[in-house]
């Protein structure tokens, strides 16, 4: 059996995603947050595409995921829902458009939904948001959990280092996971966690567990795309596999064609009508 046989799927949905746990077969996930880069994605053949509120950090340039509004994912989620033609696309709520009132957590996301054609939506947070994962799932919209280093509570932790590392953590942290596999999430991510940790997850709950530095075991991988792509070079944790240097491609392309424009050699007669 081909490790890469849900490239041949026609379109990703939860149940093919469980059909790859089920079989250990590795779930691929990034971020995207424009149509241009997730058409790139979608016929690389990726699994998930992932429209983080991190593109607060990566494409406007604030501190923390804190500031996007939920009418900013909504632009960014639905740019990335018409490049796509096989990827299932999960969804962030942002920070205070669920957190502490079931009702608006709902009509956040029937806006995901209704005005992005998103497929799912991902909240942060485990038995303290119970009540609005519930809520969402009663609408029939797939759900996906985020436990560990939550950035959105980034102002709590007060620190992005690795979370969990002490037992009553821990234990709290794989008691939320059961928590939101028994409200019916059909995913979770687990972000900056031991390894050990995150493989006791994987093992204790029958839903796809998707890593983001939280090591080999899980199901699944998810990176911000600018991050693997070398677009960004001043976020460099251990966790990061950079698969490319685009900054340095881009920077030697624009400084080619601005050579080119000052020295007169573009536009030649060939490139001109």
């Amino acid at each position: 059996m081909s490790v890469h046989q849900s490239t041949n799927i026609k379109r990703i949905t939860t149940h093919v995603l469980q059909e790859m746990k089920n079989r250990g077969e590795k779930i691929s996930m990034l971020t995207a947050y424009d149509f241009s880069m997730a058409g790139i994605l979608d016929a690389a053949g990726i699994d998930i595409i992932l429209v983080g509120d991190s593109a607060s950090n990566v494409m406007a340039g604030h501190e923390t995921t804190l500031p996007i509004t939920l009418d900013q994912m909504i632009y960014h989620a639905s740019s990335v829902v018409r490049a796509v033609k096989r990827a299932f696309v999960v969804v962030d709520i942002p920070f205070g458009s669920y957190q502490g009132n079931s009702s608006e957590a709902l009509r956040s996301t029937i806006r995901i939904m209704k005005e992005a054609g998103a497929h799912a939506v991902k909240v942060e947070g485990g038995a303290e948001i119970k009540e609005s994962v519930v809520r969402i799932l009663s609408a029939g919209v797939p759900v996906m959990g985020h436990l560990g280093l939550t950035p959105q509570s980034i102002y709590k932790f007060g620190t992005y280092t690795v979370r969990a590392k002490e037992e009553d953590e821990a234990e709290k942290l794989i008691s939320d996971a059961k928590v939101l596999e028994e409200c019916g999430c059909f995913a979770i991510v687990l972000e900056k966690i031991p390894a050990e940790l995150a493989k006791r997850v994987a093992e204790n709950v029958s839903i796809p567990v998707i890593g983001i530095g939280a090591g080999p075991h899980v199901d699944g991988q998810v990176l911000v795309v600018h991050d693997m792509l070398g677009i960004t070079q001043e976020f460099k944790p251990r966790f990061l596999r950079q698969y490319a240097d685009l900054r340095g491609i881009m920077t030697e392309a624009v400084e080619g064609y601005i050579k080119d424009v000052k020295s007169k050699d573009f536009p030649s007669e060939k490139e001109s009508y």
